[in-house]
C-alpha cells in the first residue's frame, strides 16, 4: 500500500466553496473527502489541515471554532494555524482609508511541514 498523507489549505477550500455557494459543504468531513479520493491501493496515514482563526464578525469565529472542534476529534488529523495581517487601504476617489486583512503563513507553514516530513 502507498501511504498518503493530505495537505489542505482550509482557508482557500472555504472560499471556493463559498465563491460556489456551496454552504452545505461547510461542514465537510475533511478526511472522509480525501479517503473518497484515493486510489485502492493508497492508504491515508495522516490529514494536516492549514487554516487562520477568523476574528470578527464574532458569529463567524464562533462557527469556525465549533467546526474546528469537530475536526480535532479525527483520528491522525492536525492542524496548523496561520494569523491575519492588517493593511491600511485608500480609496483613490474620496481618499476615505480602511482596514483590510490578508491570510499569511499558509503557504508556508504547508510548505514547512512537507520538508519536515520529507526528512523523517
Amino acid at each position: 500500500m502507498e501511504r498518503v498523507i493530505a495537505y489542505v489549505d482550509g482557508y482557500n477550500l472555504y472560499y471556493d466553496l463559498r465563491e460556489k455557494r456551496w454552504k452545505r459543504f461547510y461542514w465537510l468531513n475533511i478526511q472522509a473527502m480525501v479517503r473518497h479520493l484515493l486510489k485502492p491501493d493508497q492508504l491515508l496515514v495522516t490529514t494536516k489541515y492549514f487554516t487562520t482563526i477568523v476574528k470578527q464578525p464574532a458569529d463567524k469565529r464562533r462557527r469556525q471554532a465549533a467546526f474546528l472542534e469537530a475536526l480535532q476529534t479525527l483520528n491522525d488529523f492536525h492542524i496548523y494555524y496561520g494569523h491575519f495581517l492588517a493593511d491600511t487601504v485608500s480609496c483613490r476617489n474620496c481618499g476615505h482609508t480602511y482596514k483590510t486583512y490578508h491570510e499569511k503563513m499558509t503557504d508556508v507553514n504547508i510548505s514547512s511541514s512537507k520538508l519536515t516530513q520529507s526528512t523523517l
